[in-house]
């Protein structure tokens, strides 16, 4: 599979089947992110891999209502960084955009081995820094849940959920996020 086949076949998916979750499996994944760009070479990511059945638990803690379809998951990978871990030039921050960039090859590679690594909003930043040991002042950015796509739907999914796993949403058409040389307002 090339970059443009796992950028396109990657997808949100939310029914989920178990799949083995091995020390060789994230030091691949964590190894697609290392590689990453980033400001000064600052690697300004940091990953924490939640697999054992009992931290998993743990984790479902943290989870929004809305969420409760990755109970399923394999694998919960925490996305963390701090805004001094990169580049501050002027008022620009890096620390996001990098790590951003780190979480979408990790999530690329996962596609490409044929798992499902969909990033959530959905949870609570404080929760996860008590179950998972983080201090305070590194910023939980998303939480990744890792599985394999299960063929039958979760039971748990609302009715917008099992719409978006049957066809993936809609996407916005190219006129209303590309501009020519110039930015236009055309919201």
């Amino acid at each position: 599979m090339d970059v443009k086949e796992a950028i396109q076949k990657r997808r949100a998916y939310r029914s989920l089947d178990l799949v083995e979750i091995t020390k060789d499996l994230i030091t691949d994944l964590a190894g697609c992110a290392q590689l990453s760009a980033s400001c000064n070479n600052n690697q300004s990511w940091r990953f924490v891999f939640v697999y054992e059945q009992e931290m998993l638990v743990k984790m479902y803690e943290v989870l929004s209502k809305g969420n409760a379809w990755a109970k399923s998951a394999s694998m919960i990978i925490a996305v963390l960084s701090r805004k001094d871990y990169d580049c501050i030039i002027d008022d620009r921050d890096y620390f996001h955009f990098d790590t951003g960039m780190a979480t979408a090859f990790l999530i690329l590679r996962a596609t490409e081995l044929g798992l499902v690594a969909h990033p959530i909003a959905g949870y609570s930043p404080q929760k996860t820094r008590d179950v998972l040991g983080i201090p305070d002042d590194i910023e939980v950015i998303t939480l990744v849940i890792v599985g394999k796509h299960a063929k039958t739907l979760n039971p748990v999914l609302s009715e917008k959920q099992i719409s978006s796993e049957k066809e993936r949403p809609e996407r916005f058409p190219f006129e209303k996020f590309v501009f020519l040389n110039r930015y236009q307002n055309k919201s």
